[in-house]
């Protein structure tokens, strides 16, 4: 596996199964924190489409990014929030369970199909987690996003202490 790679462990085993790979971490600038660890649970800054450092999927749904192109691109932002996540826990295997995701589309007004662009992020933690990667979740369509991004992940995860 290319990009973050921390050890083994369970989490990891289940990632090279699946044939997925961590691309990241990509943190964000400063004074920003890639992840914030608060009582039990762990949150990750808004997580863009990056493969090796490079914008995968930029431009607007419903304009001249497909909707399987943008869920392909919520995946790797699922898989780049994974990568911050590994690199602040130490191991994804901390993870208990996944609580929520919240999923920014960038998107035409007359788009509405922004769940089924986030069900990319959704599809691969519940792959990765199986059960416990079951999760609460909003899609939320915006004019714009970051660096011309297609789509943004957010995840909030409960940990096991260290």
């Amino acid at each position: 596996m290319t990009g973050s790679d921390l050890g083994g462990g369970r989490v990891r085993a289940r990632l090279a199964e699946l044939g997925l790979t961590l691309y990241g971490p990509h943190p964000p600038h400063d004074p920003l924190d890639a992840v914030v660890v608060h009582q039990g649970t762990a949150r990750t800054s808004g997580q863009l489409p990056r493969i090796d450092g490079a914008l995968t999927c930029t431009g607007r749904l419903g304009d001249d990014v497909s909707v399987p192109d943008g869920a392909r691109a919520a995946e790797v932002c699922a898989l780049n929030a994974l990568a911050v996540l590994e690199a602040e826990l130490g191991t994804l295997d901390r993870v208990q369970r996944v609580l929520t995701v919240t999923g920014y589309v960038a998107s035409t007004p007359d788009f509405h199909q922004q769940p089924a662009v986030v069900d990319g992020a959704s599809r691969v933690l519940a792959a990765v987690f199986g059960d416990a990667g079951r999760h609460t979740r909003s899609a939320v369509g915006v004019a714009a996003l970051p660096r011309g991004g297609a789509v943004e992940v957010e995840v909030t995860v409960a940990i096991d202490a260290p």
